[in-house]
């Protein structure tokens, strides 16, 4: 077997790439934690002088740092619920949709998805106002489930457009209701996918900041609202510890999407 030129190089060079984008990956993670430890940490030093262990529990205490904490694990597991019925039921209606009207509705579910935050903020935060919901958790909430749903439709949209329709057909004709194929049959055949949808979508609300401010209006407070807070403020250790907090819920997420990643390849 002949090995191409730079194949041997390629190899050897893949040991060294690893390293170097986990010690990227890592390295925000560790110097967080660090300034979570120390009690001080003063320029020019490149390393805390004092630190306690105790002062990561001190600053986890905090009622603002917890508070905000609830309020994000609220607001992402209802916009991943909310968001899923909705890109699910869209999703289903636009596989089955002409190919116009596919076209036209993907491009209106895409348009949250990459218009900018700030300029979407504001658009919602005059809807807000005049519906009454501005400067409160259920403003902030639709604010959330907006780009939620326009992702989330996208990503059903991709799932049902490879779906198996004709499990459905045989439950229909052997009499059972659209209840009992639902439950019988598509909820069990996504089971993963459904799993996948609610873990993105709560993703989607859960670093939300843009559309926080500009339509909870600073009367809500969630965790990245907090750590910005917490930034102004100059306590770089109650921050740390925020952030640390914030990083947590995307790496299980991440972990949860690979797992099922794995499942619908071994089923496959």
């Amino acid at each position: 077997m002949i090995v191409p030129r730079g194949a041997h190089g390629a190899r050897a060079a893949s040991p060294v790439l690893l390293l170097l984008l986990g010690a990227i990956t890592i390295a925000p993670v560790l110097l967080l934690s660090l300034r979570a430890v120390a009690s001080a940490w003063h320029y020019p030093e490149i390393l805390p002088t004092q630190g306690e262990a105790d002062t990561v529990l001190l600053a986890l205490r905090s009622p603002a740092l917890w508070g905000a904490l609830g309020r994000s694990l609220a607001l992402a597991a209802a916009t991943g619920v909310i968001g899923t019925a909705f890109g699910f039921v869209a999703g289903r209606a636009l596989v089955g949709a002409p190919r116009g009207v596919r076209q036209v509705a993907t491009a209106a579910a895409f348009l949250p998805v990459v218009a900018p935050p700030i300029a979407l903020g504001v658009g919602i935060q005059v809807l807000a106002i005049r519906a009454g919901v501005g400067g409160s958790v259920t403003g902030v909430l639709l604010a959330h489930v907006v780009p939620a749903a326009g992702y989330l439709t996208l990503y059903f949209l991709g799932v049902l457009s490879a779906y198996d329709l004709s499990m459905e057909e045989g439950a229909r004709t052997l009499g059972a209701s659209g209840r009992q194929t639902f439950m019988r049959i598509t909820v069990p055949a996504l089971k993963a996918r459904w799993l996948e949808a609610l873990t993105l979508g709560a993703l989607v609300s859960w670093g939300q900041l843009a559309l926080t401010l500009l339509v909870g209006g600073g009367a809500v407070e969630t965790l990245p609202v907090a750590l910005l807070s917490f930034v102004r403020a100059g306590d770089d250790r109650l921050a740390a510890a925020a952030a640390i907090v914030l990083s947590l819920p995307p790496a299980l997420a991440f972990g949860v999407i690979q797992r099922g990643a794995r499942q619908t390849g071994a089923s496959a």
